[in-house]
C-alpha cells in the first residue's frame, strides 16, 4: 500500500492486517528510525555522501505485529523518538540517499519473504514488492491530509502541516531514487471522503476480488483498476 503522508496508510495497513490476520510492515518508519540514527550520530545532512557511508551502520529491526507494531534501532526502541518534529522534517532528505534506500529494501525484502504480509510505503508496488497480489495506492485531498495531520500533531495548524506535506510530497516525487508514484497495475483508492473503516472495508473488498475465480486460475483481472472515489 502506497500513497503519500495523510493518505491514511498506516491506519489502513494495519486494519488490513488485524482482519486477515497478516504481518504488517510500516517502511516509512524504518527511514525514520536511520534518520534518527543520523542525526543522533551528528551525520550533516546536507552531505549525501556522508550519509551514504553511515548507512551500513544502524541496525534497525522491525516488528510486524499489527497490533503493536515496533522498531528499534541498535536496541534502542525508537517508537517515540522517530515521529517528532526534527526527524519529520529530515527523513525525506535522508530516504533519497541511494545507498540509505538500497540497504532498506533489502531488509524490507528480508522481512517480506515468502509473503503473507501488508506494507506500507512510498515504493512498495513499484520497487520494494512490485510482484504484490494487490497493489493499493491511497491519496487524498491536500487539505484532507493536512487536517488528518494536524489531529494527529499538538502545536501546530492545519496550514502548516499542508505546506509541509507539499514540500515532502515535492521530494519524495522528485528524488532520483524510487521516487514516489503510482505503480502498474495499482488501484487508486481516494479516501478524501471516507473514514477509517469504509477504507479497511474497500481494500478487504479488494482483497477478496483478487482471491476470486479469476485470479485464481490466473485469468487478467479486467475492469476493476479505476479510482475509487465517494463524493
Amino acid at each position: 500500500m502506497d500513497g503519500p503522508s495523510g493518505s491514511g496508510k498506516s491506519s489502513a495497513s494495519r486494519g488490513v492486517a488485524k482482519a486477515l490476520g497478516l504481518r504488517y510492515l510500516d517502511t516509512g518508519a524504518m527511514y525514520r528510525a536511520m534518520t534518527w540514527w543520523m542525526l543522533r550520530h551528528g551525520v550533516d545532512l546536507a552531505d549525501s555522501d556522508a550519509i551514504a557511508v553511515r548507512a551500513v551502520e544502524p541496525e534497525i529491526v522491525s516488528g510486524t505485529d499489527p497490533e503493536g507494531p515496533t522498531i528499534h534501532v541498535d536496541g534502542v526502541d525508537v517508537a517515540s523518538p522517530i515521529r517528532e518534529a526534527e526527524v519529520t522534517a529530515s527523513v525525506s532528505v535522508v530516504a533519497a540517499v541511494p545507498e540509505v534506500r538500497s540497504r532498506l529494501v533489502a531488509l524490507q525484502r528480508e522481512i517480506i519473504g515468502a509473503g503473507d504480509i501488508v506494507v506500507e510505503g512510498r515504493d512498495i508496488g513499484t520497487v520494494v514488492a512490485p510482484d504484490a497480489t494487490l497493489k493499493v495506492y491511497l491519496t487524498a485531498s491536500a487539505e484532507a491530509r493536512a487536517r488528518r495531520r494536524h489531529a494527529e500533531l499538538a502545536g501546530t495548524t492545519v496550514e502548516a502541516q499542508q505546506a509541509a506535506m507539499a514540500t515532502r510530497d515535492r521530494l519524495d516525487s522528485t528524488r532520483r531514487a524510487d521516487p514516489l508514484s503510482m505503480a502498474a497495475g495499482a488501484v487508486e483508492l481516494d479516501t478524501t471522503a471516507l473514514n477509517l473503516e469504509e477504507v479497511i472495508a474497500e481494500v478487504l473488498r479488494l482483497v477478496e476480488e483478487r482471491r476470486g475465480p479469476a485470479a485464481k486460475s490466473g485469468e487478467p483481472r479486467r475492469g476493476r483498476d479505476h479510482t475509487y472515489e465517494r463524493t
